[in-house]
């Protein structure tokens, strides 16, 4: 498992970079199709409580991508946070996959999809529109669609539905359940 730890306004130090690495290693141990996982660190302002220091994590598993964020005022705490929460968001997905029938991980990576997130320059196209993003999406089943985005910790989640071709949205319905919007050409 390749880990790979950057901060934006903060110097990431070897003793920092080492307990993050350590505390990755752990998941590693209980589910070895982890393929590399990207950390940033950042630090910045908060509303009412001074510095904040956060943490994201993407890890990429079978083509899959699972991330967490936590923030904290406390660096090391918010590393810890976010290591819990991948880990279990690892253990879900590990086991609805298990649940499935299929009895492992699919290695099928060209049938997922990928959100690549990766944000582009922020820029202003009107008053409205502050952030713009890419998504990269392939075919896939609503199922899949779901996993991935309880995964991602996304209210909502487009995808190409593999059954009909079109462009589908999933999304978590206040009430409670899931919502499928199904867009036609």
């Amino acid at each position: 498992m390749d880990i790979t730890v950057k901060g934006k306004n903060i110097e990431v130090t070897e003793a920092l970079e080492s307990y993050i690495k350590k505390k990755l290693g752990k998941i590693g141990r209980f589910f070895d199709r982890i393929s590399d996982v990207q950390v940033m660190l950042s630090t910045g302002g908060s509303k009412s409580s001074g510095i904040i220091q956060k943490v994201e994590v993407t890890a990429r598993i079978d083509g899959k991508i699972i991330r967490a964020q936590e923030a904290t005022s406390d660096m090391y705490a918010s590393v810890d946070l976010v290591v819990d929460k991948l880990e279990r968001r690892i253990k879900t997905f590990k086991g609805k996959l298990m649940n499935r029938g299929r009895g492992r991980v699919s290695e099928k990576a060209e049938e997922t999809e990928e959100v690549t997130r990766q944000e582009e320059a922020e820029e202003a196209l009107s008053d409205r529109i502050i952030r713009r993003k890419r998504l990269t999406i392939t075919p896939m089943s609503v199922e899949e669609a779901l996993l991935q985005m309880e995964l991602l910790g996304h209210d909502f989640f487009i995808f190409i539905n593999a059954d009909t071709s079109e462009i589908n949205i999933v999304y978590s319905r206040k009430e409670g359940g899931y919502g499928l919007i199904e867009v036609t050409t």
